[in-house]
């Protein structure tokens, strides 16, 4: 059951913002929903956007003050780290905090391309909590796999329903700024459907205690991402929040943040074609 989006304008939360940089907490009825036993969260983000991880952080500053101890899902964690990770854990229990969040980034196997420091105060919250702290994606040797062979071939869930596959491959296409043709799309976007499902089995596995996810906003949106992966009756207790910037495209989740725009380069300069070259005089 995928309720109606709701939109947050990010002037409600200039105070949020405010809190986070000076240190207090948020107050209690700040989260963005609840993720206590039985219930789900799933939070949004561009990846490099820290205005939106410091909203993030606060919610599951609220989500703690209000009692709630979830199972805290990491797309930036591949799931062969899993018992690495735990390991990690019970290992550094008598080291300082901070110690403790790098062993368990380096036992994640550290990937390249996330930002660690906008990760870092996730996993002190669950660290000081006891929260677990669940790796929530496939590894790019897996996702290679389910790229060449097929989601069934590589043990995931297939056929995958027409909307879902004919709006993945859309979002694929778009993200490569145009570079990649329907055909090659369609078989990328298996890896986003196998990683989809993982996360969604995830969410079964430890719904009793209850689940945060983090993760893109792609994986978030109800109408073809995790959701459509969980069974009815979870989903309808999940609620999803997708955090985006100005001019991004409005994809259905159960509510929205719209906060400012990180500054970077434009990813899409490298993969345009190269102007023609002007003729010589």
């Amino acid at each position: 059951m995928n309720r109606a989006a709701s939109f947050i304008p990010i002037a409600c939360f200039s105070l949020l913002l405010s809190a986070c940089a000076s240190g207090p907490p948020l107050p209690v009825d700040a989260a963005p929903g609840r993720a206590g036993p039985g219930q789900v969260l799933l939070l949004g983000e561009v990846h490099d956007n820290a205005a939106q991880h410091a909203l993030r952080q606060q919610a599951l500053a609220a989500l703690l003050a209000l009692g709630d101890r979830p199972a805290l899902l990491m797309e930036q964690f591949d799931r062969e780290y899993q018992p690495a990770i735990d390991q990690a854990v019970r290992d550094s229990a008598s080291l300082p905090l901070a110690e403790r969040v790098e062993a368990l980034i380096a036992a994640g196997g550290r990937a390249p391309g996330w930002q660690w420091d906008l990760y870092r105060p996730y996993l002190a919250m669950a660290l000081q909590h006891g929260l677990p702290v669940i790796a929530a994606n496939v590894s790019r040797a897996e996702a290679r796999r389910v790229i060449g062979l097929g989601l069934a071939a590589s043990g995931w869930t297939e056929p995958v329903p027409e909307d879902i596959a004919r709006a993945q491959t859309a979002a694929i296409e778009a993200s490569h700024c145009g570079q990649v043709d329907a055909a090659l799309a369609a078989r990328l976007a298996r890896a986003q459907l196998a990683r989809d499902q993982f996360m969604a089995q995830q969410i079964e596995r430890h719904a009793a205690r209850g689940v945060l996810l983090l993760a893109g906003n792609g994986h978030v949106r109800t109408d073809i991402g995790v959701p459509r992966w969980l069974p009815p009756d979870l989903r309808a207790r999940s609620r999803s929040v997708g955090y985006l910037e100005p001019g991004d495209r409005r994809a259905p989740y159960d509510a929205v943040v719209v906060t400012a725009a990180q500054r970077r380069v434009d990813p899409c300069a490298t993969m345009r074609p190269a102007p023609p070259a002007a003729a010589g005089r």
